[in-house]
């Protein structure tokens, strides 16, 4: 279905080169890594099937948000750092307010209801709090450090170490994690179809992974260099761009997998796609940005200096949690995930940065 789609990646390549106006490159580098995206979760799907479980899991990890996190890199060299906070923030509302909205919304619409495992809504919901906490502790920590007599250098400096301290929790906390539900009460989380035959050989799936990554970091590039020349042009502001645009689109993958599983009434995978992804990206993506900034001489701390961010991430989790407490989802649910992010998305887009 999305196959068409790859026609952009040499269109993207050739407006670059002709120097037109970073409004079409940036629209034309966006629409290519929407199959991109798709080609990274299959590939990453089809090895997993070779190599069992665990290494699956793993690989879900380094994979699953690969589109995301190469976008992000990008735009985080070319200097635009709230851009990359916003990224993070947008995938976190996308993935559990947009993604798990619409799935519910189009697979609940012929159904009365639709459920899912308790046991697995209760680790995510844990894990989705916790990543709550754990971006919120360093914007408080700045905020209330402001009203001392420390310098404002100085708060700086200690809120880039405590965002570092924070990557390397969150980071060992999302290991446990798998540790949990790939090993130690992995019975907990099987799936029918985990002894599913892979449609690719373990070559080609390795094959398509490498290629698609590689296709994707060139894609990046030329979106996060049109950037700013897209939203000085269309007159929109670049945090906007970066916390639906630029969020949507790296995790279009997610949507497209959420809304097919949806419709065979799999909500497990449903939730384990769309909540799976949000938690992915607070503890694992979100802190490796952290730690590859460090490096790249361009540090990015997990400071949201917009408290509306904030106010976002923690209104998601809240929602997710009171709609999937019940183990149930309907169409109706859907609709008010989905008008939750109309609401945030509305409110970032007359934010002026």
């Amino acid at each position: 279905m999305l196959r068409w789609l790859y026609v952009f990646i040499p269109i993207s390549a050739a407006l670059r080169f002709a120097g037109v106006a970073p409004a079409w490159v940036f629209l034309a580098g966006v629409i290519a890594i929407v199959p991109l995206a798709n080609e990274i979760r299959r590939a990453t799907e089809e090895v997993a099937k070779h190599t069992g479980s665990a290494v699956g899991g793993l690989l879900s990890v380094t994979f699953g948000n690969m589109a995301e996190l190469i976008l992000a890199i990008f735009v985080l060299r070319a200097g635009t750092i709230d851009v990359v906070k916003a990224q993070i923030t947008g995938s976190i509302i996308g993935n559990s307010l947009f993604g798990l909205g619409l799935a519910a919304l189009i697979g609940g619409w012929k159904r009365v209801k639709q459920s899912f495992s308790c046991e697995q809504v209760g680790l995510l919901s844990s894990l989705l709090t916790l990543s709550v906490i754990a971006l919120a502790v360093p914007a408080c920590f700045v905020y209330t450090e402001r009203d001392s007599h420390v310098p404002t250098p100085e708060i700086q400096r200690l809120g880039m170490n405590l965002s570092i301290a924070v990557a390397v929790v969150l980071l060992i906390a999302y290991v446990a994690s798998l540790i949990y539900s790939l090993v130690t009460h992995r019975e907990l989380f099987l799936h029918e179809d985990q002894n599913d035959e892979a449609d690719w050989s373990l070559k080609k799936g390795i094959g398509v992974l490498v290629l698609a990554t590689i296709a994707t970091a060139f894609e990046a590039e030329l979106v996060s260099g049109a950037l700013e020349g897209t939203a000085s042009s269309i007159g929109l502001s670049t945090f906007f761009l970066g916390v639906v645009v630029l969020a949507i689109v790296g995790n279009a993958s997610e949507y497209f997998a959420a809304i097919y599983f949806a419709k065979k009434d799999r909500m497990d995978l449903v939730l384990g796609i769309t909540v799976g992804s949000t938690i992915q990206i607070a503890l694992v993506t979100a802190p490796v940005l952290v730690i590859i900034s460090y490096f790249m001489g361009k540090p990015m701390d997990l400071v949201f200096t917009n408290p509306l961010e904030l106010i976002a991430i923690i209104g998601a989790a809240f929602a997710i949690k009171v709609i999937a407490q019940d183990g149930e989802t309907n169409w109706f649910e859907g609709v008010l995930l989905l008008a939750v992010y109309l609401l945030l998305a509305c409110a970032f887009f007359f934010v002026k940065v």
